[in-house]
């Protein structure tokens, strides 16, 4: 089986700088633009089913998806275990330079080393993200019944989910070097029940494309 894991496509929250985790917003122009360049670069895949978090900005980059790589008649499924971190009272706080309103250390933890937070006031855990995450990814390994299968999650959820398969997780690495950029994708083949990556942060699109700003957009 495989599994298409893609992040959501750009926000406003993303591009003003502001942690959104449980936040609600759509994507943006851009983001919309984002999703149709990297549907149209999956044209020739054919899946089978589509699991998306319940938050907007991902189940609308799942419906722009499957129309723009020809899988228009696949239903969207909402799973809530592969929602955003709950960042509890970080959410809506800036964290860019200047314009900070949370802790520079704790901002540095967060990019750094994120399991070093331990969990967020009045959110989640790191590893509470990590179990709910990585519960789905391995039920769907465990069917392994050669189906492909679309997954439209988020930056954090997304690299709490992989985290089970780096290579460099006993070293901490929980960011695997980077925030996956927005419509990044990775492919997790699966065989017997056990899972591997054959693509990382693969993107169908400029990374700029139609920006006037920066490109480090968070959560």
């Amino acid at each position: 089986m495989l599994i298409y894991i893609i992040r959501h496509g750009e926000t406003d929250g993303n591009t003003q700088g502001y942690f959104q985790g449980w936040t609600n917003n759509p994507l943006n122009e851009k983001g919309r633009a984002l999703a149709i360049q990297t549907g149209r670069g999956l044209r020739g895949v054919r899946f089978d089913e589509c699991i998306s978090s319940p938050l907007d900005r991902a189940r609308e980059t799942a419906e722009i998806l499957l129309r723009e790589s020809g899988n228009a008649g696949v239903t969207v499924t909402v799973d809530e275990r592969i929602k955003e971190v709950c960042l509890g009272d970080w959410e809506r706080k800036k964290f860019r330079p200047g314009e900070r309103e949370i802790d520079e250390e704790d901002l540095k933890r967060f990019f750094g080393n994120p399991f070093l937070l331990g969990g967020f006031p009045n959110g989640e855990t790191v590893g509470e993200v990590c179990a709910r995450t990585q519960s789905l990814l391995k039920e769907l390994l465990r069917r392994d019944d050669g189906k492909t299968i679309l997954l439209v999650t988020h930056g954090f959820a997304m690299r709490a989910m992989l985290n089970c398969l780096y290579e460099e997780r006993e070293r901490g690495d929980f960011w695997h070097g980077r925030v996956p950029p927005n419509c990044a994708m990775n492919i997790v083949e699966g065989v017997g029940g056990e899972g591997r990556l054959i693509a990382q942060d693969k993107v169908y699109h400029e990374e700029r494309i139609h920006t006037g700003g920066r490109d480090e957009n968070l959560l």
